[in-house]
């Protein structure tokens, strides 16, 4: 079922009793009194002598109501999400996670799968359903729900549909958790984090896009594989779009704070001998071959929002390149979204850095920014 039609039916379907194989809210583990029987979460139905075994073994003290610390929530169990999920998981960031999505049985198989991995991730509580109420007071809720582009479909057609998915999602996600920060990761993720912003009405500080996150780590590697040199000591940044208009910036990178430009005039221009350039190329058309080899990709970008997330939940103020919008930096005069360095922490985005650019890297990223206002301006909320 496609996510415009599941949605669809989904809502008019939210109060039903049989929709959720979860309570919403409830978590797997309730802490309940001694003699109470666990409520529902389990298939197995409880009974008096399971009741008894418990009062046998504890002794209760004090009722203990579960309040959920730095929840996070993913919308959307395809590839991508359980990606996120998994990654989010493993590095134990939350005390609970939430899963949304509109086909049930992928949902509850999912859900059930990493419920039973319980004893190896230090997170108590993994919930879900088709119902958003199961998000609520959500810290943070991860975005990666959408539709894909059909054969020959145009870009703003695939967006406006969208739109009307984010319609839904949004108004959800913020009744429930209207305290929450936003990370977008459906594509194309800087029009759909402009879209997110405008329906959510959040402060921009609070709606980020994933955006070159996944280019910029890309584009370390890559750097890294030519040098021999590991690609966390690899310094460099790609900007703007996420997508075919980024802009690698080859001013900036270094390697212990040696400027490879310094070493290299030329490097990432066409008079390069050693066409460097073919690095940033190559971070654009790895999506492309990837989903050539396997259908998708999904572990790369799901461990980078895990460490985005890592950022806020900890309040790490840690730089990460995240689309957000840039109206009036660099001679940018139109509300779009696009990736630059920005400071995360637990309020969201702190702040943007203020990168100097070559008058070249410069005049890309307003042609980027460009690309997507020619897409943006046409779209009816």
């Amino acid at each position: 079922m496609s996510w415009a039609a599941g949605v669809l039916w989904a809502s008019q379907r939210l109060g039903a009793a049989g929709a959720h194989f979860l309570r919403p809210g409830m978590a797997p583990f309730p802490r309940q009194p001694a003699c109470t029987p666990p409520g529902g979460t389990w298939s197995v139905t409880p009974t008096s002598k399971m009741a008894t075994v418990k009062c046998e073994l504890l002794k209760n003290l004090t009722p203990e109501k579960p309040t959920p610390q730095n929840k996070v929530s993913v919308i959307g169990t395809g590839s991508v999400g359980m990606a996120c999920a998994v990654s989010i998981l493993l590095r134990g960031l939350s005390n609970e996670l939430a899963l949304v999505d509109v086909a049930e049985g992928k949902l509850k198989g999912e859900t059930m799968d990493l419920q039973h991995g319980s004893s190896f991730v230090k997170m108590p509580n993994i919930v879900s359903s088709k119902d958003y109420r199961v998000t609520a007071n959500s810290n943070l809720v991860v975005i990666t729900a959408g539709i894909r582009q059909e054969k020959g479909e145009t870009r703003l057609n695939l967006v406006q549909r969208n739109v009307a998915i984010f319609k839904l999602m949004i108004s959800n996600i913020i009744q429930y958790s209207p305290h929450c920060k936003l990370i977008v990761v459906s594509n194309p993720v800087d029009i759909l984090t402009y879209v997110a912003w405008k329906l959510s009405e959040l402060p921009k500080s609070r709606v980020i896009g994933s955006g070159c996150t996944l280019d910029t780590a890309r584009f370390r590697f890559l750097i890294g594989q030519r040098l021999g040199i590991h690609s966390e000591s690899c310094h460099g940044w790609v900007l703007g779009e996420h997508g075919d208009s980024s802009v690698p910036v080859w001013s900036g990178v270094n390697i212990a704070g040696v400027p490879l430009k310094d070493l290299n005039s030329d490097i990432g221009t066409d008079k390069d001998p050693e066409q460097w350039k073919n690095v940033h190329e190559d971070v654009v058309a790895s999506a492309y071959e990837i989903i050539r080899m396997k259908g998708y990709t999904s572990w790369a970008i799901g461990m980078s929002v895990a460490d985005l997330t890592e950022s806020i939940l900890k309040n790490l103020r840690r730089v990460h390149p995240v689309s957000t919008i840039i109206k009036g930096l660099y001679g940018i005069n139109e509300e779009v979204s696009l990736s630059v360095p920005c400071i995360l922490g637990e309020n969201g985005i702190t702040d943007l850095i203020k990168v100097k650019l070559t008058p070249e890297e410069e005049a890309r990223l307003k042609k980027s920014a460009e690309t997507l206002w020619a897409i943006q301006k046409d779209l009816k909320f």
